[in-house]
This record gives C-alpha cells, structure tokens and sequence, in this order.
C-alpha cells in the first residue's frame, strides 16, 4: 500500500502548503515559500518517497534557477523532518531545545527495523504495520539540523520576512512556529491539530506538555495576528478554529487532573476519556494515552518512558477498542 501525493494549496504571495490527502500517523502538513531569490521549506514528509513528491510539487512552483536553500523543522519527529535528505545542501533549522527529542525517538533505520520485524499476530505488530507500514524508511540517511537558534530568529527571503519563535516543551521538547507577516499565515507545527466539519481530523498526540503549555502556544499563535493557520495536521484553520482547538485541549487536561486525583492510572484514565465520546469525529482516540500519559508525568514529576513502550500502550489501548466497537472483548 502507498500513499499518494498531497495537496498544494496555494496561499498566496509565494506561499503554499502541502497537505496529505487523509489523516493518519505520520501526515504532516508542510510549506513552500517561494521568491525571486529561491525558496524555503517549513518541515517535510516523512519518507524519502513523500519528500520527493513534494520536492517535484515545489521545483514546479520555483523562478527559473532556483532552488530550496533552507528547511525549517517545528519540531524532531521524524514526519516532519526525515524527508529533508531530499535537500542534502539545504540549511536545517531547528531550536537548540530540538537535539534533546533527537536523541528520544529511534532513526529512521531503527523504526524501519522495528516495524518490518515485528510480530502482526501481537497489538503492537499489528498496530505498527498498519499505521506504519506505508512508509518507507529503507535507504534513509538520519540527518541532522545545521542551524540551532534559541527564542528568536528573523530571516528574510526575497522580499518576505520570516519570523521563528521558539516555544517551551509542549508538542515536544523543542517546539517552534513560523509566522510570515506578509502572507498573514503561521505554520504551526503539531502544537496544533485542526479538525473541521468538512474535514475531520486525529486526536492529537502530545509527548512533552504539560497541556498547559500547549494552550499557551495555541495563544502565541492568536497573538500573531495571523488570519491563516496551517496546523502540523489536519486542514488550514482560522483563529476560531485554533480557539475550538483550545477547548478540545482544556477538556483533556480538566479530565486528566480529575481523574489522577481520583488515583486512577494513566492508561486507564486515557481509556475513560476515550469512552466519553466527547470528540466522536476524530480518529485515533488511543492517542489519548500519550497525551495523558504526559500530563501525568507532570503531576507526578516521573520520568519519560521509552518510544516503544509507549506505543505498546497506545497499541493495547487501540486493540481493546476496536473489540469493543465490534461487540468483542479485548
């Protein structure tokens, strides 16, 4: 199974945004800046495969004798940063803050190996190799940003300015956005995942927070004044759209602190706010299981869990609520 190219939606003034054609693992939404003097990425798919998609997209939108110099990634995960091998020249930019999530979440070598050797008899195999198992990650090359920044960075493009803030822990460790005043529009990275009638996205996933933390970003956001927000997935927002993001963010958290002064347990407590059906049209629900799962660990000041075992629960999770919505048991 592959998956097609996305979407180039054209913004205005020399920018564009590359959006997936479905929701899912791994979908991140990317941009385009294109001027006389040459052209700028903000984060890129997450194989070589994709990236090569949305470079050929890019090179077609580019002045003649142009090329893609810089690539600024909002944050570490790999669906948004492991296709900038297409680039091998360009400049990588990311917050200094970023190198401590580099070290977190395997290469693409490592998650290559492990979605290929898993077990698809077992919930993390068979989670893996479906949500996963579309990518391909076979040839490669880790990379590296080439540039850390920390709180402020301005850059200029032709006759764009380009303005890069960084954020504390919220997504991950090492979070930023990209506000183009020109255009009006920021780039939000995943401190953001938008969701609309027409089109429905995923719960979001969250590995540093705290959620409050989180909230505060999606306010950096509106402080901006920006009219266009492009979410690290889901479809292009409004700023009433990031608003209705916060409260979907506020319920979480409210949830969270309830039911860990109850003494429930993470997993478990993700498995009650999932059975709320608060949020019925996103999908992904299990994801609920990191994110609370990192609320949690600010509340109890523990340490961060390994990717795997994680992902394990997140799997497990998944498993027991697909049973129950065909009418089995986990």
């Amino acid at each position: 199974m592959s998956i097609t190219s996305g979407d180039i939606v054209d913004l205005g003034r020399g920018l564009y945004a590359w959006l997936p054609p479905k929701r899912g693992w791994g979908l991140a939404n990317c941009g385009l800046l294109v001027s006389q003097r040459g052209a700028l990425w903000i984060d890129t798919p997450y194989d070589t495969i994709l990236a090569g998609q949305f470079l050929v997209e890019s090179q077609k939108r580019l002045p003649d004798g142009a090329g893609i110099d810089r690539v600024i990634v909002t944050h570490a995960n790999g669906d948004h940063f492991w296709g900038a091998g297409v680039l091998p020249d360009a400049e990588i930019i990311a917050t200094r803050e970023a190198r401590e999530h580099l070290h977190y979440d395997p290469t693409p070598q490592q998650q290559h190996a492990l979605v290929a050797g898993s077990d698809p008899s077992t919930p993390l195999g068979a989670y893996l190799g479906r949500h996963f198992g579309v990518f391909d990650w076979s040839d490669t090359e880790t990379v590296r940003p080439t540039t850390y920044f920390t709180g402020e960075l301005e850059l200029t493009l032709g006759e764009y300015a380009v303005q890069v803030s960084s954020l504390p822990p919220a997504h991950t460790t090492g979070d930023l956005i990209v506000y183009l005043p020109t255009q009006r529009t920021v780039f939000s990275g995943d401190v953001i995942f938008s969701s609309t009638p027409q089109q429905p996205g995923d719960h979001p996933v969250h590995w540093a927070g705290p959620l409050s933390n989180v909230i505060d970003a999606c306010e950096r956001v509106l402080a901006t004044g920006a009219e266009v927000i492009v979410p690290g997935h889901g479809p292009v927002l409004d700023p009433a759209g990031v608003r209705e993001h916060m409260a979907y963010l506020a319920y979480v958290r409210e949830r969270a602190h309830a039911l860990h002064a109850a003494g429930v347990p993470s997993v478990e407590a993700a498995r009650r706010v999932i059975a709320e059906g608060r949020y019925p049209e996103l999908g992904l629900s299990e994801r609920l299981v990191v994110t609370i799962g990192s609320e949690y660990r600010h509340l109890d000041g523990s340490g961060l869990p390994g990717v795997l075992e994680v992902m394990a629960d997140v799997a497990a999770v998944a498993h027991a609520t697909e049973a129950a919505s065909a009418g089995g048991t986990a």
